[in-house]
Order: structure tokens, then C-alpha cells, then sequence
């Protein structure tokens, strides 16, 4: 295959990134973010902004950083991106977007960076723009600044159990609790606590002019298949589409039944397929 280098995009191409952005509201959200709050020229640490194809028809993205996020990466986009990730150590910690993208460029980069610690291949890209026809839960709502440590420990247990290692090893439990601590302050948080416990729980991770993205969703374990994620979810999606933004996506395991189901109930359609490499 005929390939061209992929290159390294600043703000004089801010205009052709964000139209190529807007035709990915869903996938494209993680890196639409980043860049709306961060610029394009420069990022904080390691993390990079790559493009492939002309200055006036770029094709493809591709963020560089604690994740690697290909964005409408076509193959010979995915052949240029894995040739420059594998120019330099590995920093990133997941691959995560488009699954044929995702896949392929991990298929390039594995004898390289592998082994890889787990591979989510097929992960429904999800979406909904109306509420939820499920009655809400009256009882969720934004977590309150004070609240931090009553939600602090259902966030660790969460991300515990979702990605199989603690978030607090390697001394990581400084940085965790400023990530919570910024859903909140950014009234991003919302739970079901009931006597200082959390019963159920779910943030907007990622917030673009087109989407509000849920991540963290949890149910205490000894609740779970009660309805409480259902009715959760259903007031998570009304108060984001009526105050952060005209639609709420998600990505979610494939083999994830029960939540799969809770998602359907709330309205959501599947609006493509991710994949995920935890490294």
C-alpha cells in the first residue's frame, strides 16, 4: 500500500481538523474536547496531534498522548499512524475508537508495543437526542462539592471492576481524586446517595457542542437488577440534554447484557462500533 507520512497538525489547520471533527460528533468526541479546551499547537506532556492527507483534504486524526485515538482513519491512514507510533516508546496506555481502526492499527503496532493486557474488540458506539421515555429517578442528581469522598470510593470500586486494575496503584490516587474532584466542579457527577452511600452513579466524561458522553456508570453490586441503573440513566440523559448538550452518547462492552438492555430502555441507538486495547 502507497502511503504518505503522517504529520504533525497545529492551529493554522484548526479549521479543516474541526470540519473533519464535526463529521464524527460521536467518535470524534474524546479528541473534539481535547482540542476545543486545549488548542491544537500545543499540549500539555507528550501528547500530539497528527494528520494524514493535505492540508486542505485532511482524511484523518490521530491523538498521541495517554491514549492513542484514531479519528476516520481510513488504511492508509492506519499504515501512516502505526509507522509513527512506533518511531518512539510507548506512552499511551489504551488504543480506543473506530474498531476496524483500532484493530488494525494494534494488528501493526503489537509485535512492537504488545503484549496487550486485554482486547475489547466489538464495543456498540451509542447515542440518543430525546429523553428517555423511562421516568427518571427522581433521586439522582449533580454530587455537591463537599460530597467528594462519599463518591470517591464508588468511583475507585467502578473503574476497579471496569478495567481490572485500581486507579489508585502506582501512587495514581492523587491524580484520580483531582479527575473526580474536576466532574464535579464541573457538575459533570450525578448519583443516588442515600445515608452518605452511593447507590448509583455516572458522569459526562466528555462534553462537545454535539455530544455529552457517559462514562463511570455503577450500581452498588448488591442492588444491581432493580431498576436502579435504568431509572439513573433515564435522569442522567434528561438533565444533560436540557442543560449540556443535544445528545448523550456512550460505548459500552458488547458482552455486557444487563447494561446493554438498561441503555436500550433509555432510547439509545447504536451509531457505530469501537474497540479498545488496554496496554
Amino acid at each position: 500500500m502507497l502511503t504518505v507520512a503522517a504529520r504533525r497538525v497545529g492551529e493554522t489547520d484548526r479549521a479543516v481538523v474541526e470540519r473533519l471533527l464535526d463529521e464524527e460528533p460521536y467518535a470524534a468526541a474524546q479528541v473534539a474536547e481535547r482540542i476545543a479546551s486545549g488548542g491544537i499547537g500545543w499540549w500539555r506532556g507528550d501528547a500530539r496531534i497528527f494528520g494524514y492527507g493535505s492540508r486542505r483534504q485532511l482524511e484523518s486524526l490521530c491523538w498521541l498522548g495517554a491514549n492513542l485515538i484514531p479519528v476516520r482513519a481510513n488504511p492508509a491512514a492506519v499504515a501512516a499512524f502505526a509507522d509513527l507510533a512506533r518511531r518512539s516508546p510507548r506512552t499511551c496506555s489504551s488504543l480506543v475508537g473506530d474498531a476496524d481502526a483500532v484493530l488494525e492499527l494494534w494488528r501493526r503496532l503489537e509485535n512492537s508495543w504488545g503484549p496487550a493486557r486485554e482486547v475489547r474488540a466489538c464495543q456498540p458506539l451509542l447515542a440518543t437526542s430525546a429523553p428517555s421515555s423511562v421516568t427518571p429517578d427522581p433521586g439522582v442528581r449533580l454530587v455537591r462539592p463537599e460530597e467528594i469522598d462519599v463518591l470517591f470510593p464508588a468511583s475507585v470500586a467502578m473503574y476497579t471492576e471496569e478495567v481490572g486494575v485500581s486507579p489508585l496503584l502506582g501512587g495514581g490516587e492523587r491524580d484520580y481524586r483531582e479527575r473526580v474532584t474536576e466532574l464535579i466542579r464541573g457538575r459533570r457527577a450525578y448519583a443516588r446517595i442515600v445515608n452518605g452511600r452511593v447507590l448509583f452513579k455516572a458522569e459526562l466524561a466528555v462534553v462537545t457542542r454535539h455530544t455529552a458522553q457517559v462514562q463511570g456508570v455503577w450500581v452498588a453490586p448488591e442492588l444491581r437488577g432493580q431498576g436502579l441503573a435504568t431509572a439513573g440513566m433515564a435522569a442522567v440523559v434528561e438533565d444533560a440534554l436540557r442543560r449540556v448538550a443535544p445528545s448523550v452518547s456512550l460505548y459500552v462492552n458488547d458482552y455486557n447484557f444487563a447494561a446493554r438492555q438498561v441503555y436500550a430502555r433509555c432510547g439509545f441507538r447504536q451509531a457505530g462500533t469501537f474497540a479498545t486495547v488496554l496496554l
